[in-house]
């Protein structure tokens, strides 16, 4: 039943995951199936090879997807359309502003402004945007390879 909801999908919204694929990100996305039994919708996540040459959505990246008409190859069936939500930036849709944890940013810094800054918060205006910690703790932009052997000494930091 899933798959044939699935082939009616033309766009869909879902997270980058690590992939070994080259031209290709592997999206996953997440859809409610319903329980007869129970009558309750729970979640369960579909795989997609989308199409992505530029390499423009890191791991963790939620991005919107479109079916291809023709598939490029068995497994790629869609295309990466464009990066809706960057890691770590968090963006209400409906009001455009940034959010953290619960609250806006806006709304944390009046409360800061009204009850006096502490020393150890974070400055979200003068933090650098993602990619400034590539090769040092960010290794979304490595090429990824599959685990087959695992040894005692030898560390694989960039295996699937």
């Amino acid at each position: 039943m899933a798959l044939l909801q699935a082939s009616k999908a033309f766009m869909l919204l879902g997270r980058c995951v690590p992939s070994v694929k080259q031209n290709a990100s592997k999206i996953q996305v997440k859809r409610l199936v319903l329980d007869e039994n129970l009558h309750m919708y729970f979640g369960e996540f579909e795989y997609y090879y989308a199409h992505d040459p530029g390499k423009i959505c890191k791991t963790g990246d939620v991005v919107l997807i479109q079916q291809l008409p023709e598939k490029v190859t068995r497994l790629i069936t869609h295309q990466v359309l464009e990066v809706v939500y960057p890691l770590g930036d968090v963006t209400d849709p409906i009001t455009g502003k940034k959010v953290v944890v619960g609250k806006y940013r806006d709304e944390i810094e009046e409360a800061n402004k009204l009850f006096g800054e502490s020393a150890g918060r974070f400055m979200y205006d003068k933090a650098p945007k993602r990619g400034w910690q590539e090769d040092k703790k960010d290794f979304t932009n490595r090429e990824t390879y599959i685990k087959y052997h695992v040894f005692e000494n030898d560390d694989q930091p960039y295996a699937v």
